[in-house]
């Protein structure tokens, strides 16, 4: 089986009858059994993606199939998809099959994607390096000594290994772009509001977002505009008109790029990040587009304001799973007070319960105001000081991650795990679209990446200097 490396090869393919549906699930499923060990699928849906195929087959032959027929797709276990398991890969949600889809799943199933399987993933989308998950950490495909990123840690690494086509994940404060960038592929996060989070399991509400990861911009374009759009059933999902962003990837002559001079020139960025970051720099300038290194002094306030404000969202989103209505209910029990809390504490992971008494905490009388509320002014001026830089230029630029794959139990400092998001956090407190983009190989062997980020609802420049770059 060839390796695509976009979907328009797939389709040419599948219209020149030189391949089937059928036979792409076979080879991603037999690529999936042989590499059980990554731990990518919590769920493979062999026998359901098979059949799907032989339909789209019909499809194709009778020119009937939809935009996306032949896609191969992998769905993170926070994405709802009706009846079926969709856990969070979390104890608390354990044998939870949704009744219906979230809006964005249904809209690429209308096209004629396959869902290949459910993808693991930190529990409720919280963690830097799916190890978090209840069913165990996903190896990195490049170094399975390595985390794969998180929280969409599976989503990644079963693009890199070619065990799905392209993924859907969730982003929150860089659960796309940071495992996107340490498998080396493309991961981006739209819009705050592009894509609709009806059937998303929230983390939390102000920030998460529906991404995609993908081989090629492409394909993550094609997806986007497939996804994008209003939503009854989503208040926060705009309405704005969905560009279409499959046929509008051709660059322009020149664009203004701006660099943060904190982020390049910060002290936990790795040095060979940093050379490559340089040389990124000079490329682009030698090819005519304008190259700014501007002061944006907030970085130091990101991932304090991101944590605060996200621990408290996470709080308050996750005080349903109360074993009464909602999630895994414990059966040593005594009285309710018994109930409430044994069957929270044998639900949730070690990750979690930290973030919901944090959360808890900020939001408590006397803490308020000194911790939520401040959040909430510090996300204001980040929001306001990225709105001045994209009135002057088109695009920011920087290192997506401050180091390349850590390998797996090497931070267990809660700190040092939440530090890993300082380049990415910007894009989630400002709302604002941002996508990795792979960049070559460090000397250690592991993939690196950088994050272009544009103002709001702009993707279409987002992903033409991304297509444009690679």
């Amino acid at each position: 089986m060839n390796n695509y490396q976009s979907f328009q090869e797939i389709s040419q393919d599948l219209l020149q009858e030189k391949i089937s549906c059928r036979g792409l699930v076979h080879h991603y499923l037999q690529r999936i059994e042989a590499t059980k060990k990554l731990n990518v699928f919590l769920e493979v849906f062999a026998g359901e993606a098979i059949h799907h195929a032989d339909l789209i087959d019909k499809k194709i032959k009778n020119g009937t199939a939809g935009r996306l027929a032949g896609m191969i797709i992998g769905i993170k276990d926070n994405i709802s998809y009706q009846n079926h398991l969709t856990e969070a890969a979390s104890k608390m949600l354990s044998d939870y099959q949704p009744l219906y889809s979230a809006t964005a799943l249904k809209r690429l199933l209308e096209e004629d994607a396959i869902i290949i399987g459910r993808l693991n993933c930190d529990e409720f989308a919280m963690g830097g390096s799916n190890e978090n998950s209840a069913f165990g950490p996903v190896l990195n495909p490049y170094d399975n000594n390595r985390v794969s990123g998180g929280s969409s840690g599976g989503s990644a690494a079963a693009v890199a290994a070619g065990l799905c086509h392209a993924a859907l994940g969730s982003d929150t404060g860089g659960s796309v772009r940071q495992p996107a960038a340490f498998c080396g592929v493309i991961g981006l996060k739209p819009t705050y509001g592009r894509v609709s989070r009806h059937g998303l399991i929230a983390f939390g509400s102000s920030f998460d977002q529906i991404g995609v990861l993908s081989k090629s911009v492409e394909d993550a374009a094609l997806l986007l505009e497939i996804m994008a759009g209003k939503d009854s059933c989503d208040a926060t999902a705009s309405a704005l008109p969905v560009p279409p962003y499959s046929e509008e990837l051709n660059p322009k002559k020149n664009y203004k790029i701006a660099v943060i001079r904190q982020c390049k020139e910060s002290e936990g960025l790795d040095d060979e990040i940093r050379e490559l970051l340089n040389t990124i720099i000079e490329s682009i300038a030698a090819e005519g587009h304008t190259v700014d290194i501007i002061e944006f002094p907030l970085l130091d306030k990101m991932v304090p304001a991101y944590y605060v404000l996200t621990t408290a969202e996470a709080s308050s989103n996750l005080s349903r799973y109360s074993g009464l209505l909602y999630g895994h209910r414990t059966k040593a029990t005594k009285n309710l007070d018994q109930t409430l809390s044994l069957s929270r504490s044998e639900g949730f992971g070690k990750e979690v319960k930290r973030r919901i008494l944090l959360g808890t905490f900020v939001l408590s009388s006397g803490y308020y105001d000194a911790y939520y509320e401040k959040a909430q002014r510090v996300r204001r001026m980040i929001t306001d000081e990225t709105s001045k830089v994209f009135k002057k230029y088109d695009l920011i630029l920087s290192p997506t991650t401050p180091s390349t794959a850590f390998k797996l139990g090497s931070k267990m400092d809660p700190v040092a795990m939440y530090l890993e998001d300082i380049f990415t956090v910007h894009a989630n407190l400002a709302g604002v679209p941002a996508i990795n983009v792979p960049a070559g190989m460090h000397s250690n062997g592991l993939p690196v990446g950088f994050q272009l980020m544009a103002k709001k609802f702009d993707e279409v420049t987002l992903l033409q200097f991304a297509k444009y770059i690679i």
